[in-house]
């Protein structure tokens, strides 16, 4: 007898209470931390983008090591060297010259239409001005295609190369119309007078470039404007940013750097002044930390994952699969990935939260709104809640409960959590409609 699969709600929400002490994830242009005012308050920050990349980079290094539902896997890259990664390639596969293979590269890629650093500037000559976010090895499937087509394609890049050179040169009379019109006629001449990229090999580069089966592009998406036929892919997970469910407040720490030889020879002096010359630090300066409980929210449509995968070519059966087990991998990097900024300072990443709340719904559930009151941890104050982090889980808890009532798609809670005071708190909600797990696994199960 077959199995009737069985039919999930679309919308995965994740609900994450984690409390930091002297840490610094992120900062913003002048080294400060990242602040939102809400509810009147100022709170600390920690921006989606940051939090995104670190549970990307979390699942793709799971994948790549054999580890967990996406081993062996295809990932994606976010980067900006794909010339330089395909010249790369044709050095070290298929015995290119450097020079060469980075000319060839870039001059492919940017016929595709990617658009290029100033070749003036050797720093950025072979970078896209944007980053492309493609499968990892998007790099070596465009080395494979050039070597095989290389004398078709050695020609086309000569004639390339010698028609960019000729379209950049001002005809008499061309500057001025160009500052007249604004200064956007040049560029559209050249291109249109540059000889374009084999069909054979256009096709290849798209096909490299294409999301295809990158797990990491078909939950986070991405945004290709400059290669209009290239696909673009509306992601499946959605990030809020994070933040602290108290007052935000910020420690202006003072460092000293110790210089080892000046104080191994202040220890070793002989007499007054060459203790006195070798004093003092080798370094000063500040830096700002930041402690709080932190609210994260994140949601997964499901749908739109299955969509994703199917559209770069999986069968129905196939996407099922993938999907499920992009969901158990999602869910383990949204408990335990996190930005590595000052990571060896501040030991950042090895927290843990107190609590995660995981249910399935008809749509996205943000309950950011339980804490647009900031929680009040004052001792003295009769209004005071205690500290931040179990107050934050009894706030979040009583905010899904009344939600949950009121809200008939809401199924299937589940709570985990690492924190034996929180553990002893969920003990006294026995009305609390929610199975309790002692893994990640158990979020999704």
């Amino acid at each position: 007898m077959t199995e009737t699969p069985v039919t999930r709600a679309p919308f995965l929400s994740l609900h994450l209470l984690e409390t930091l002490a002297a840490v610094l994830p992120v900062r913003d242009e002048n080294n400060a931390p990242k602040t939102i005012v809400f509810g009147g308050f100022e709170r600390h920050m920690i921006t989606s983008q940051a939090r995104r990349r670190a549970e990307r980079m979390h699942a793709r290094d799971r994948a790549n090591a054999g580890i967990g539902p996406l081993a062996g896997r295809t990932t994606g890259r976010r980067t900006r060297e794909w010339a330089l990664l395909s010249a790369r390639a044709l050095e070290t596969a298929h015995g290119w010259e450097k020079d060469e293979a980075v000319l060839t590269a870039r001059a492919v890629l940017e016929a595709v239409g990617l658009k290029f650093g100033d070749p003036s500037k050797k720093t950025v000559a072979n970078l896209t001005k944007v980053l492309v976010f493609a499968p990892a090895d998007t790099g070596d499937r465009i080395a494979a295609h050039i070597a095989e087509h290389a004398e078709e394609l050695r020609r086309w890049r000569d004639d390339y190369l010698a028609a960019q050179a000729t379209a950049a040169k001002p005809k008499r009379g061309a500057r001025k119309a160009s500052e007249e019109s604004g200064g956007d006629e040049g560029e559209g001449a050249q291109s249109k007078d540059l000889p374009p990229l084999p069909k054979e090999s256009r096709a290849a580069v798209l096909t490299a470039l294409a999301p295809r089966d990158a797990i990491d592009i078909a939950l986070y998406g991405r945004f290709l404007a400059e290669v209009a036929d290239s696909p673009n892919v509306d992601g499946a997970v959605q990030s809020a940013h994070a933040f602290t469910i108290q007052e935000a407040e910020t420690v202006d720490d003072f460092y000293a750097a110790a210089d080892d030889a000046k104080l191994e020879r202040k220890k070793n002096a002989l007499d007054f002044l060459d203790a006195a010359d070798d004093a003092g630090a080798g370094m000063t300066g500040y830096q700002s930390l930041i402690s709080g409980t932190f609210y994260r929210h994140a949601v997964l449509d499901r749908r739109q994952l299955r969509t994703n995968l199917q559209a770069a070519g999986m069968t129905a059966a196939e996407a099922e699969e993938v999907a499920v087990a992009a969901e158990q991998e999602f869910v383990t990097a949204f408990v335990e990935a996190f930005p590595e900024a000052k990571k060896n300072s501040t030991a950042s990443t090895g927290s843990l939260p107190s609590l995660v709340l995981a249910f399935e719904g008809g749509r996205p559930y943000n309950y950011a709104a339980a804490f647009q009151k900031p929680i009040n941890e004052d001792p003295e104050d009769r209004g005071g809640e205690g500290p931040a982090g179990p107050a934050g889980v009894k706030r979040l808890l009583d905010h899904h409960t009344f939600v949950g009532k009121r809200r008939p798609d809401i199924v299937t809670a589940r709570l985990l959590t690492y924190d034996p005071q929180v553990d002893a708190l969920l003990d006294g909600l026995p009305s609390l409609e929610a199975t309790r797990v002692d893994t990640i696994e158990g979020l999704t199960s």
